[in-house]
């Protein structure tokens, strides 16, 4: 049976933004706020992710992020979308993790990326050595698993037996690969990278080996969605999204910024190109709820997603509660 927006599980990947003009204790206070509004309309996790020298991304210590955002909330899901594993000890993980689910049992999901999120400098300042690299990553993957199974010599406490679902994270076929393989659940960032989404999501299913956690392939994809009840707002709050992209294609990652009322007087038609190659038509879903509706079902029909994880760079706090309100409104009818 093909995927609908009804029979699809819908989730929120939360960047925690840094806002201009306000701190990160400000966007900790909205995080908890959107948590707790799409908890009670049925959204069914709520991931956070690791990025390190980014002024406008908040949620660098994803773990304790995630124990504030489950202490203040009692039914959704919440876990990392990810953690970047080649930062980190396996055994860090392991008992950070354990730690979390003996405090929210049954409700922390681990995320794991390969790439550091971050560039070389923060790289080094954040393992002291750039000897490692994201090939090691299968290694450091079974060495976390091994942790909570027990089968390590060192004792991960908390963490040894602890019921962590793992999740493979991607944006190639790389970690599309090593989650058939190792029989994991597997979320594309195609909110990010959407070229490679079909082809990635094809070889994990056709490659899938059943394991203990999971007996059949189950893949999430990352997609981007700003929704108003005019396409002309919604249009005009996603230069946030926009100008944020361009921080990143000149080198100077920023804060999120207001909306503006001419993108185009910002970039340059190269400038331009890149942003819209990293959010494309597919991936970023601009509009107003008939218009969202009509994408959104026609994205989960083409990657065939079992779970959408939906990400909304707002400025406005209220004006994002209302994006993943007008989404949560579409779950209660297909017509």
């Amino acid at each position: 049976m093909s995927q609908t927006l009804t029979n699809t599980t819908l989730s929120v990947l939360d960047l925690a933004p840094v806002l201009e003009g306000a701190d990160a204790s400000q966007s900790f206070q909205n995080s908890v706020d959107l948590a707790q509004h799409v908890e009670k309309w049925g959204f069914h996790r709520y991931w956070l992710a690791e990025h390190h020298n980014m002024p406008g991304i908040a949620s660098s210590a994803t773990s304790i992020v995630i124990n504030h955002i489950a202490s203040q909330t009692s039914t959704i899901r919440v876990g990392s979308g990810g953690i970047m594993l080649p930062n980190h000890a396996p055994l860090v993980i392991a008992e950070q993790f354990g730690t979390l689910e003996s405090i929210h049992p049954n409700r922390i999901d681990l995320g794991l990326g390969r790439a550091p999120g971050s560039n070389h400098e923060t790289a080094y300042a954040l393992r002291r050595t750039l000897n490692s690299s994201p090939e090691d990553f299968p290694n450091q993957v079974e060495e976390l698993e091994n942790y909570f199974a027990g089968e390590a010599r060192v004792k991960a406490i908390p963490g040894t037996g602890a019921h962590v679902p793992l999740w493979l994270l991607g944006s190639s076929d790389f970690s599309a690969r090593l989650a058939a393989k190792k029989g994991l659940p597997f979320s594309f960032a195609s909110h990010f990278s959407p070229d490679y989404t079909v082809p990635a999501l094809q070889l994990y299913r056709e490659r899938f080996q059943p394991s203990e956690q999971l007996q059949k392939p189950y893949a999430m994809v990352g997609v981007n969605v700003i929704a108003a009840e005019t396409t002309e707002k919604a249009k005009w709050l996603a230069t946030s999204q926009q100008q944020q992209f361009l921080s990143l294609v000149r080198g100077a990652p920023s804060k999120l910024q207001p909306p503006i009322d001419d993108i185009d007087n910002e970039w340059t038609l190269y400038e331009r190109a890149s942003v819209e190659k990293s959010m494309n038509s597919k991936s970023t879903i601009v509009g107003d709820p008939e218009t969202v509706k009509e994408k959104l079902e026609a994205f989960i029909e083409e990657t065939n997603a079992d779970e959408v994880i939906i990400n909304s760079q707002i400025y406005d706090h209220n004006e994002r509660i209302n994006s993943y309100r007008i989404i949560a409104d579409m779950l209660g009818s297909d017509e």
